[in-house]
């Protein structure tokens, strides 16, 4: 039986108005990973995923790289409760 873990991952950086939400967003999705990325008040992007743990490790190696124009600066990563049955970019 598949293990689903649930993680929020909180990135700094140069996150918005560069389609990082939109590449996690298809990342997330090719990993079977459900959950969301949006953009906070204070220009920090909150991801929420769950999915199996080799997945999630893959989908936080993918943020590190800075996809596409973004420049990922720091990333936190944290235990999270909750279900999601899609990925959505809000």
């Amino acid at each position: 039986m598949k293990t689903e873990k649930t993680v929020k991952i909180l990135v700094k950086g140069k996150v918005q108005g560069v389609f990082f939400r939109a590449n996690v967003r298809k990342k997330a999705l090719e990993l079977g990973l459900v959950g969301y990325a949006k953009n906070l008040e204070n220009g920090d992007v909150e991801v929420v995923a769950q999915g199996g743990g080799a997945a999630i490790l893959a989908l936080e190696d993918f943020i590190r790289s800075s996809p596409g124009a973004s420049a990922v600066e720091e990333m936190s990563r944290m235990e999270h409760a909750g279900a999601f049955s899609s990925f959505d970019a809000y």
